[in-house]
């Protein structure tokens, strides 16, 4: 079953389709069932922690510099969570809003609809990070230039964020003229967004339930995570 669950996160594959790759051994209710047992007990989130925990006790998490953005997608099947996307001619989806360590770590995220703004997502986001006891060690905040608002910057300091990078906004008359404008530390979280879109599941999600797309991200992070330490491991191996 957890095969199964493995195979709808990598392909986004139907769980009738799955049924059928796991040669009908389970069924795709059995499936959906056990998936909802193992998020009721918390199984996705604490495999994420551990994930995380392993890194950054053989690693060691580097929260020098954390990069936070959005990142939307599709849903077609609608359910909690989603709205008419922006940037897709007003077709439902879901987003999320991430932040990482400097290696691309995932440290936490909020969930929501496609027509939701980041800027509204920044204040779970950081609530995500100070769950897991990480946003005090946090030293610079890097974000893109939607989030260039006194506001946040108030919002910013009363969380005792003091050091934040953010990218400025175009100034009125300059549109036309297109600047290389350096990404900073946020293409950190960018490449996080794309390995994350990878997966067939969160790429296109047909989840109804925000419960079931955070189980999805929590595996997803588990993976990616589990990627970097064996990497780690074999880093002076040669060929």
């Amino acid at each position: 079953m957890f095969r199964g669950i493995l195979i709808r996160l990598t392909t986004g594959s139907s769980w009738r389709d799955i049924e059928s790759i796991l040669d009908f051994e389970v069924s795709d209710t059995t499936l959906r069932t056990r998936r909802d047992e193992w998020i009721a007990a918390g199984v996705f989130d604490d495999l994420c922690r551990e994930a995380i925990d392993a890194f950054d006790k053989i690693i060691g998490l580097d929260l020098t510099e954390v990069a936070i953005d959005g990142s939307q997608h599709k849903a077609p099947c609608g359910g909690e969570g989603t709205g008419p996307s922006p940037v897709d001619r007003g077709k439902l989806g879901h987003k999320w809003s991430i932040g990482v360590d400097r290696h691309g770590v995932p440290i936490g995220w909020a969930l929501d609809g496609a027509n939701r703004n980041d800027v509204k997502l920044l204040d779970p986001t950081l609530d995500a990070i100070e769950a897991l006891g990480l946003l005090a060690d946090v030293d610079t905040i890097h974000l893109d230039r939607g989030y260039d608002h006194n506001s946040i910057r108030a919002r910013m300091v009363e969380r005792d964020l003091l050091d934040v990078d953010i990218q400025p906004r175009r100034k009125p008359g300059h549109g036309k003229r297109k600047k290389l404008v350096s990404l900073g530390l946020r293409w950190i979280v960018e490449a996080a967004n794309s390995w994350l879109s990878n997966f067939g599941q969160l790429r296109r999600s047909t989840d109804r339930r925000t419960h079931h797309r955070h189980a999805a991200l929590c595996l997803a992070t588990t993976i990616l995570v589990t990627v970097k330490l064996i990497a780690w491991r074999d880093r002076y191996l040669t060929n």
